[in-house]
């Protein structure tokens, strides 16, 4: 696939997941490769990856995901039933259905300082936007989730993760019934980018 239609393509799926479609080993394995090789802090490689296809474990990890996901979204939804809104509820309700889980997981817990922690999840989050890279180019499709985190230590449990190691999301992961996505939206890169000061404008 082009690069910048890659890039630029990208989305994070929800209600085009192909709930029905077995997803193969090997291509997993392939995106989980392609993952390694992202930049990491150091060259620390401190990142675990749990793939989860056993469907009493979904179920588990199911009802976590669904109890925080419901209780934010109905929080959410005195500012309108807006298309994320929809897209979030849909994944809520489905979400044991979804072939696979995947959720990255950092040696270590975050140490509370924003240059410390900053340092910490970018161990981590460079691989899953690789990961999530490589699956789009093979015809899958995910998002990164953090409902379940607030129930981290029971996902733990479930998932048999030991003390000192810290979950960074679950991405649920399926082939995607349409086969090409838009650019999304996005505000105007002269809101958004500076030159040299805050508010300077780039150009």
């Amino acid at each position: 696939m082009e690069i910048d239609h890659l890039l630029s393509t990208t989305r994070a799926v929800r209600r085009k997941l192909d709930l029905d479609r077995p997803v193969e080993p090997e291509v997993l394995a392939d995106c989980l490769n392609l993952a390694l090789q992202a930049p990491t802090p150091g060259n620390a490689q401190a990142w675990r990856w749990l793939v989860v296809r056993d469907q009493g474990v979904k179920d588990r990890l199911g009802v976590l995901f669904r109890e925080v996901g419901a209780a934010y979204l109905a929080e959410r939804a005195a500012e309108g039933d807006s298309r994320a809104l929809r897209s979030g509820r849909h994944l809520v309700d489905v979400i044991e259905r979804v072939p696979v889980f995947v959720i990255p997981v950092l040696k270590g817990r975050p140490a509370g300082s924003n240059a410390v922690d900053a340092a910490f999840y970018g161990g981590i989050f460079p691989a899953v936007w690789n990961f999530q890279l490589a699956l789009r180019s093979r015809g899958l499709g995910s998002t990164l989730t953090t409902y379940h985190l607030s129930r981290e230590a029971e996902a733990a449990e479930i998932l048999g993760v030991p003390d000192g190691y810290t979950q960074a999301g679950l991405l649920p992961v399926a082939y995607t019934t349409t086969p090409d996505f838009k650019p999304a939206e996005r505000v105007p890169l002269a809101e958004v980018a500076y030159l040299d000061h805050w508010g300077t404008p780039l150009s």
